[in-house]
């Protein structure tokens, strides 16, 4: 059996790509492949997306009621059950991750490693600190399971066929909590357009948007480029767009091929969740707003007059 666990986030549907880049992190720290536990009710479906992925050598699939919503409390007991078997068990640095994996590492009583970037060697990770100004290298002591979040603007993801690997499905007989139970999920609508965390391009505003409605602008040059539409913790403060679309360090670390911040200044806690973009294009009518610093393309202007001319060429 592999000695590394990777927790599958997905929708019931369809499998999210942060399990394709936790492989590829889990193939520096054993190239003999991964195993993938799926928790979820009737949901064959991202099994199969798994087992197709590169590099995992099967996939565990632990399916009941009360696993048809992603419920941290819920999921945890079940993970930590799981993983006697295991030394390692890796989770996306996502909402999903960081919600779950904290969890698992209590029950485990480990302590949790948070947002690996690389790996050094078996017992050895480096990861970002004061807000990714700086990484530092940490060793695990011997003798202790590891439980880790993988920072997924970190590594590619894996190749998603190719794969082969044998489903199994696994029965676990732990006790679950009873004062935790799922409600409802509410979220903002962002249409057919590809994922924030995933997306290869991905188009933000920040406060000089100005209004919710003004993000309609955005939404539609996204719509045109099939792109991902983020936005800065300003932008979601004053309520133009809902908390899921915040990019940076409290809100989502992506790092899309190209990146075009709209009306965003460019504050720390910003620029940390961006900095491993392929290509930052910034649009600002402040010339000296921080985020000409990182931008690889600098546009000093007023994004209503900028947008409706890419519109045009575009």
């Amino acid at each position: 059996m592999s000695k590394v666990l990777i927790i599958a986030e997905h929708d019931g549907t369809h499998l999210n790509q942060s399990t394709a880049k936790c492989l590829n992190c889990a193939q520096s720290i054993d190239d003999a492949g991964a195993d993938v536990v799926t928790l979820g009710n009737q949901c064959a479906a991202v099994a199969e997306q798994a087992a197709a992925l590169t590099g995992v050598s099967k996939v565990l699939t632990i399916e009941r009621a009360e696993n048809e919503h992603a419920v941290a409390a819920v999921m945890a007991p079940q993970i930590a059950a799981l993983a006697d078997d295991y030394d390692y068990v890796l989770a996306p640095s996502t909402t999903f991750g960081k919600d779950l994996a904290p969890r698992v590492a209590a029950l485990l009583g480990v302590g949790q490693l948070s947002d690996v970037m690389s790996v050094e060697g078996p017992r050895e990770f480096k990861r970002p600190i004061y807000a990714g100004n700086a990484v530092v290298t940490v060793q695990v002591p011997e003798g202790k399971k590891i439980v880790a979040t993988v920072r997924a603007a970190s590594f590619r993801p894996v190749a998603p066929s190719g794969g082969q690997a044998e489903i199994a499905s696994v029965q676990i007989s732990v006790e679950l909590p009873g004062h935790t139970r799922f409600v409802e999920l509410l979220s903002g609508s962002s249409g057919d357009r590809p994922d924030l965390q995933t997306a290869k391009v991905v188009i933000s505003g920040g406060r000089g948007v100005g209004s919710e409605e003004n993000f309609e602008i955005l939404y539609r040059l996204a719509d045109k480029m099939n792109a991902a539409v983020g936005a800065s913790r300003a932008a979601v403060d004053a309520g133009f767009v809902p908390n899921e679309m915040q990019v940076g360090q409290t809100g989502k670390i992506i790092s899309p091929d190209l990146y075009i911040a709209f009306g965003i200044s460019g504050a720390i806690q910003h620029l940390t969740g961006i900095k491993d973009a392929g290509t930052i294009v910034a649009v600002n009518k402040d010339g000296e707003a921080p985020i000409f610093e990182i931008a690889d393309i600098g546009l000093v202007g007023d994004l209503f007059d900028v947008i409706p001319e890419l519109e045009k060429h575009l």
